[in-house]
This record gives structure tokens, sequence and C-alpha cells, in this order.
């Protein structure tokens, strides 16, 4: 059975922020149903002009980009309430791909719905351009993270993003939380080796501030964790659309 927007379990979050009663209703009109996959789906694929954008309802993923001589770079992590396609819905085709990591439950929508959304639900509209504009940030982030800090720092700081958001999402068990990805997807998305990382991960578990471990992360000291990720200030929750 399909999740009826109005009983999604991601709404009970406080990371997202609350939807109208019209918005509900206008969210269940633009959802036209839910999929179900398998880990190691390609969901969306380079180059490709998909008819259907999602939401990840569950389970997680991540988008890459595929070069000329087979190898792949690690963009961004996708994880429960991320919106997936948008590029597709108004550039025409995906400019990188996404593939689910875990088992996945995504909310499908029509691509063609889209306009209609901006035409005649502009506060959805602008929680679109809201979405586009935090990715936008963290890529430029990302990229001054690539550039001006250690393997340590980086490693840390993904730790740290990545661990808060979690547990905003319930995804923790026992005080650790669920990070299904690959060392590669880790280094790939860091810039790093697989040595550098490999070592860097020992490191942290030698200084005892967090151990990933069999898909599970836990973090023995998280102000030692955050203050290796040069994030000192206190963390504030970024309050996000659901789409």
């Amino acid at each position: 059975m399909s999740t009826e927007c109005r009983d999604c379990p991601l709404r009970k979050f406080a990371l997202f922020a609350e939807m109208t009663e019209g918005e509900v209703e206008f969210m269940q009109g633009f959802k036209v149903g839910e999929l179900v996959v398998d880990a190691g789906t390609t969901l969306m694929m380079e180059g490709s002009n998909s008819p259907q954008l999602y939401t990840a309802l569950r389970g997680m993923g991540l988008r890459y980009k595929t070069f000329e001589n087979g190898d792949r770079q690690v963009l961004s992590f996708v994880l429960p309430g991320d919106f997936i396609g948008l590029q597709a819905g108004v550039m025409r085709e995906m400019q990188h791909s996404v593939e689910a990591t875990t088992p996945m439950t995504l909310c499908v929508f029509d691509r063609k719905a889209l306009w209609e959304m901006f035409r005649d639900h502009p506060e959805r509209a602008f929680d679109l351009t809201w979405l586009a504009a935090v990715e936008e940030h963290f890529l430029g982030e990302s990229l001054a993270i690539v550039g001006h800090m250690s393997g340590l720092g980086r490693i840390a700081r993904a730790f740290v993003r990545l661990h808060d958001r979690a547990i905003a999402t319930n995804l923790s068990i026992n005080g650790e939380v669920h990070l299904p990805y690959k060392q590669q997807d880790l280094a790939d998305a860091l810039g790093l080796s697989l040595v550098h990382t490999n070592k860097t991960l020992k490191k942290l578990r030698e200084q005892e501030v967090a151990v990933w471990r069999n898909g599970w992360l836990k973090v023995l000291s998280y102000p030692r964790l955050r203050a290796l990720a040069d994030l000192n200030e206190t963390p504030q929750p970024m309050v996000r659309p659901l789409i």
C-alpha cells in the first residue's frame, strides 16, 4: 500500500518544516505512487531524460558521475527526505547518476506536474528552489573542504554532517548511526585515496573519536569530532522542506 502524504513517517521529524493542509493535499495529488528497489539499483542515469522524480522515503543511496575511463566520482549521499531528479526536471536530462546503496522506498512524482507546482503552488515551488540552493551550498563547501582541509578534517566534517542527519531521521540504534557506504565511496566523495581514508579512519579509532565499522558509525566524542571538522560553533539544526 502506498503511504498517504498525511501519514508520511518523515513528517514527524523536526528536521522537516511543517506543511499546511493545502500543501499536503497538493502533494498527495502530485504523488503518483511508490517504488521499492534493491540495493545497487540505478534510479537515474547520467544523460537520461527521466519522466519521474523521487523523494527517498526509506533507505540510502548516492549521487555520482562516471568518466570516460569508467572511473566513478561520488558527489553526495542520498538520505531519507532527499528529493531526487530536480536536475532532469529543469535541465531535461540528468548530469549525474543516482544509485541505491540499500533497499529503498521512493515516493514517485510525475515530472510533467512540476510546472503545475510552479504555476499554482508558488510556496512549494520556492521549497524546491531552496533545496537547489542548499545543494549548491554544500557543493561549494565540499570544494572548499577538498582544497583546504586535511584528510582528517574532511572525514570528520563528513561524519558530523552524516551523523547529525541520521540522528535527525531516527537512523540510530544504541548510539550508533546507520552509514552503509563503502570506504571507497567516502574516499571518492572527499577526494582522498582509499589508503589515506583507511589510515585516517584508523587514527579516529585510536584517538577514540569515532569508529565506522560494518555500516555503522559510532561517535565516541562528538565535541572532539566537531573540533577536528573545524565546526566549533554550537550546532543549529537546519529545518528543510519535505517534497
